[in-house]
Parts: structure tokens; sequence; C-alpha cells
């Protein structure tokens, strides 16, 4: 009978070890679970707000180009896209100029500052082909051109006083500094441009910010 009680209390002992082993057991389960998804949460709530405040950060950014900042991430003001720009020319001759200026306006639509400089791409249109604008020797300066704002910049041409038809013009083309877009406009000077030896173009483009002052 000694023997049975004691085994039967050697089994209680053991069953009492085993659930303590087990609620041990589960009691780490259950720290090391809730530490795990508190930290995986934490993490993953972290990077998802991180990230959604650096996409909210840059799309607003990105918002703001558009809204009329014209700043990047980096804080630096975008150029003047072709299609954020209104395009205009005009005859800007002045009687007793030695040459014809046709002032072209770019005006910015877009809805934000952006900065433009240096020289547009300037293409006329004629009847012998189309005929490229140099550049005049006028420094470049660079602008700021803040939304809803104006510059210009002046193509210069030589008057037709040959007596004879002279070459037609029919058309201009305009690319922006640093685009490959181009805007084809009405040509609003002299209708013709007299015939050279093919030494060089009679036309000339001048900087952003100037206007008929070729050189």
């Amino acid at each position: 009978m000694r023997v049975h009680k004691l085994t039967f209390a050697a089994l209680v002992v053991a069953a009492g070890l085993s659930l303590t082993a087990c609620q041990n057991d589960d009691d780490s389960t259950g720290q090391s679970d809730p530490s795990s998804a508190s930290s995986a949460s934490s993490s993953s709530g972290g990077s998802g707000s991180g990230g959604s405040d650096q996409g909210g950060g840059k799309d607003s950014g990105e918002q703001g180009t558009a809204a009329g900042t014209g700043s990047n991430e980096n804080g630096k003001i975008g150029k003047c896209r072709t299609d954020e720009l209104e395009i205009t020319a005009e005859d800007g001759t002045i009687g007793g100029d030695g040459e014809g200026t046709v002032a072209v306006t770019l005006k910015n639509g877009g809805g934000r500052d952006c900065t433009i400089s240096g020289f547009a791409g300037v293409d006329l249109k004629t009847s012998e082909g189309a005929l490229s604008a140099k550049r005049s020797g006028q420094p470049a300066e660079p602008h700021v051109l803040k939304d809803g704002e104006s510059t210009y910049f002046g193509v210069n041409y030589p008057f037709n006083e040959s007596g004879g038809s002279g070459v037609r013009v029919t058309g201009l083309v305009v690319t922006p500094p640093n685009e490959t877009k181009s805007v084809t406009l009405d040509w609003p000077g002299d209708g013709t441009l007299p015939v050279t030896d093919g030494s060089g173009s009679p036309v000339k483009v001048g900087p952003i910010g100037g206007i008929g002052q070729g050189g």
C-alpha cells in the first residue's frame, strides 16, 4: 500500500512539474509573441507611417511643385518645361533700326515657379527649307520665372533690301532652353529675308531676358 501511495504521489508531483513546465512555456511563448508582434507592428507601422509620411511629403512636394512652389525634393526650383510656357511672338522692330526684330514672349502658366536661362532654339521655316538662328554674343543670365510672369528674347534678322524676292519666311519654331519639345508660331516679321551666299545664318537669337540686342 505504501508503494502505491508513493507511486501515486510521484505521479502527482510529476504531473505538477509537467504542468508548471507547460505553463512556463506558455508564458514564455505568450511573452515572446506579443513582443514580437509589437515589434513587428511597431516596425511595420513605423516604416508604414514613415513611408506614408515620406510618401505624403513626396506627394505633397510634387503637389507643391504643381501648385506653385516649383521646388523639388532637394529644395531646388525645377526648369521650365515647354508645356508650362505660353509662347507668343510679335514684331518688335523699332523705326530706324538697321535690322528687324521679333520679340518672343514666354509666359509661365505651369502653376509653379521655374528656372529658365540661356538660349532658346530658333528655326525659321522658309521657302528654301529650315533656317536655324545663330546665338548672339551676349551673356546669358539665369532667371527664376515665377508663376504667371513672363520673360522675353529677341530674334534679329536683316531686311531684304536686295530688290529681289528673297527667301520667304512662313513660320517660327521655338524650343525653350534645355527642352526638346518645340512650338511653331506664325512669323510676325518681314515676309522675306535676303538671299545669302550660304556662309552663315543671317538670323540671330538673343539670350532669355534680352530683346533686340543681337551681337
